[in-house]
């Protein structure tokens, strides 16, 4: 099948999207760029000329974009404070609608787009790439495979000192908006648990170069007495960890760790008498789909799937609510210093 899309919000993360559409043959052939929305006018027909998209409508008012274009699908790549009026549009006009991440500023927010996707009949999912990596799937591979057991924990550290510029330097919660959400979306594909309460401690530690909200340490109880711990910073200067967090998953028979990038080890409980009985390592194996793990082409591709089969994509906004109820818990439990119930 093809469809007609409507990109809007043409900064420097829609390049990612264009490149994703415009480098994989499937894309190529199923999805044509029929226009580009961006506050600025110079900024999307500067995007338009970038990528060769020579017979777009260019606007700089979705409403109207969208009634001359007449699409089947909205890509959203605005920031997130325009993202509910966005999404809320695009589905008016009958779009299936692929949204950048956070799904929204709120769980009010949220729970409204849930409900106008429900409403128009269209699917509207969120661009969670991370879980869509190789090391992601053969993690959630293992656990669901049973060989180290029922999942009991899972803990996760996130160091890193990138100097972005721009917008993040100046967020609220920077850490835990912006970027925690892939760890935290991660764990709940991997463990297949539900977020059901966190405490989080959250700092601007000394020597910050952002505004608010650099670091954050958080525990989460999720469904079946699962505990996941999250360690975080991004003002780490020094030996850093990987983007993706390295992870240690403890099971009922065994354990797994991944650094984020290559390495992985797994292991269940050894023969040897005594106090600690040593350890047997086990082979972690590979994803079991590799079309599953091309990040960004991964999740439009799901989408699109979707919306040719009738099936939901794996990030529908209905599931991907529960990760953002993760963030949001997280930052309220930081602001008042109690534990908070996630309900989503």
């Amino acid at each position: 099948m093809t469809y007609n899309a409507v990109l809007c919000g043409c900064g420097a993360m829609a390049k990612g999207w264009l490149r994703a559409l415009q480098t994989t043959p499937q894309m190529q052939q199923s999805v044509t760029i029929v226009g580009l929305v961006d506050l600025d006018r110079n900024t999307a027909q500067a995007i338009a000329d970038e990528f060769n998209l020579h017979q777009v409508v260019i606007g700089t008012d979705l409403p109207t974009v969208l009634a001359d274009t007449r699409p089947d699908i909205l890509f959203d790549v605005v920031i997130p404070v325009a993202r509910h009026s966005v999404v809320t549009t695009g589905l008016a006009h009958a779009c299936h609608v692929l949204s950048e991440k956070p799904m929204a500023t709120s769980m009010e927010e949220a729970e409204d787009l849930r409900r106008a996707a429900r409403k128009a009949g269209r699917i509207h999912a969120v661009v969670q790439n991370r879980r869509f990596i190789s090391g992601v799937r053969r993690m959630h591979r293992l656990v669901e495979s049973g060989a180290i057991g029922s999942v009991t924990g899972i803990h996760c550290d996130f160091f890193l000192g990138p100097h972005f510029g721009g917008f993040r330097e100046k967020m609220d919660n920077v850490l835990l908006l912006d970027m925690a959400i892939h760890t935290f979306d991660a764990v709940r594909f991997v463990s297949g648990k539900s977020p059901l309460s966190v405490y989080c401690l959250e700092t601007n530690p000394s020597g910050s170069w952002y505004t608010h909200g650099a670091a954050a340490n958080a525990i989460f109880r999720l469904s079946d007495e699962v505990v996941f711990t999250y360690r975080g910073s991004w003002c780490a200067e020094g030996e850093r960890t990987s983007w993706e967090s390295a992870w240690r998953i403890v099971g009922s028979k065994g354990m797994l760790t991944w650094d984020g990038e290559e390495t992985f080890k797994a292991a269940v409980a050894g023969t040897e008498p005594g106090l600690l009985h040593g350890f047997t390592p086990i082979d972690v194996p590979p994803p079991e789909k590799d079309e599953e793990t091309h990040g960004h082409v991964s999740v439009i591709a799901d989408f699109l799937d979707a919306i040719s089969s009738g099936r939901e994509p794996e990030t529908v906004s209905h599931d991907n609510i529960k990760s953002l109820a993760m963030v949001l818990g997280a930052i309220e439990s930081a602001k008042s210093g109690q534990p908070i119930d996630i309900a989503a």
